[in-house]
């Protein structure tokens, strides 16, 4: 039985030496396609490679991981983005996931337990720190219950409906959906479900791009 490809990705940091160190730590679990240690020569990189994943800092020359996301995503939308830092401030991870990451993760993570990040943000999940993923997912909670917009087939979905559909669309796990709106797993895939069916779509990754479009997410 053959192994799964593993995930094509770029790594930026403007250390060498963490660029190294990470990249060792990865090894054969992760393909490594491309490194840069600046926002520019990120970009470039990115766009030139066409990774799965772009493994990330917060603060970069030239700018910092939101500008690196900024200048890919509009042309590389399949791209997933991880941001990878010492800083573990609500701030700096607020900012990131907001520009478009999929997870955040600091640098006393395991080499195994990086590259298993790396995996899951591939296959569309939200990855966070264990210390971190409280506060995103409260701002998020608290940002969500602003309507979206003025859209007939959002309109469709009711209230509670509409933040699973974010929650959703942002790659979180059933559990923390309803952890986060005080709900049971049960309920949450109850409405799940009413969710795909009243937009008439047939899977969580659908979703996501349906509400990426419409800059629900």
């Amino acid at each position: 039985m053959s192994r799964p490809t593993p995930p094509r990705v770029v790594v930026i940091d403007d250390h060498r030496l963490v660029r190294a160190g990470v990249i060792a730590e990865l090894g054969s679990a992760i393909d490594v396609v491309g490194e840069a240690g600046d926002v520019e020569e990120g970009i470039e990189v990115v766009l030139a490679t066409a990774p799965d994943v772009v493994l990330l800092d917060v603060h970069l020359p030239g700018g910092d991981g939101a500008a690196v996301i900024a200048g890919v995503a509009p042309r590389l939308p399949s791209v997933c983005f991880l941001a990878l830092s010492v800083s573990d401030m609500p701030d700096d991870v607020l900012a990131l996931v907001r520009a478009g990451a999929r997870g955040y993760v600091t640098k006393s993570i395991s080499g195994a337990d990086l590259a298993d990040a790396i995996r899951r943000v591939a296959d569309g999940d939200a990855v966070f720190s264990p210390r971190l993923a409280g506060f995103v997912l409260d701002a998020f909670a608290a940002s969500s219950s602003v309507p979206a917009s003025d859209d007939p087939e959002f309109d469709q979905l009711t209230p509670r409906e509409g933040e699973v559909m974010r929650y959703l669309a942002r790659g979180y796990a059933y559990k923390e959906i309803a952890r986060a709106l005080h709900i049971s797993p049960r309920t949450v895939e109850s409405h799940a479900s009413a969710v795909l069916r009243k937009l008439q779509l047939s899977s969580r990754y659908e979703l996501t791009h349906w509400a990426a479009r419409r800059r629900m997410v």
